[in-house]
């Protein structure tokens, strides 16, 4: 994984230092997007586990223009559409790209450490997720079909840990 910090949407440096000995989500997200009602999902369990889990978990919201031009809007107006309409309090990272020759050194990292559906690497849609322990190894991987509340319970055992 890379070692500089990542900027958020909202322009600030975000240190990877705030990531450690936590349990993360990351999302590659998308606000013209069929799965877009997932940050409604998202939101819920970020509220629900950190409330029992204060600053042991987090999850990250990467915006990604890759898929049908589902993310077309400039970053302060993807964190507006989020703040606005689904009440998302979790970090919305800088716009990026997950897939080819551009693609963010972190979605790199991901798919090598674990590929998707029939060993595929590359991210098929918007919404893709990846769980991360505290250990900072990669524990999981899910389709855009997967709703973000049947992962709670993997991502409470990653907590337990």
């Amino acid at each position: 994984m890379t070692s500089s910090p990542w900027t958020a949407c909202k322009g600030q440096e975000y240190p990877l230092s705030n990531l450690k000995d936590k349990v993360i989500l990351i999302v590659n997200v998308a606000s013209k997007c069929g799965f877009t009602s997932q940050y409604a999902g998202l939101q819920e369990l970020y509220k629900n586990i950190t409330a029992k889990h204060p600053d042991q978990f987090v999850i990250l919201g990467f915006p990604c223009n890759q898929f049908g031009g589902q993310e077309p809007d400039a970053e302060a107006e993807i964190v507006t559409f989020c703040e606005r309409n689904f009440g998302v309090t979790f970090p919305i990272m800088q716009k990026i790209e997950v897939n080819g020759d551009n693609a963010h050194p972190l979605f790199e990292w991901l798919k090598e450490q674990k590929s998707g559906l029939l060993g595929l690497k590359r991210i098929k849609w918007n919404f893709e997720k990846f769980l991360i322990g505290k250990d900072g190894q990669v524990k999981g991987r899910w389709a855009s079909v997967t709703g973000p509340a049947s992962l709670e319970k993997e991502i409470l055992a990653e907590l337990e840990k």
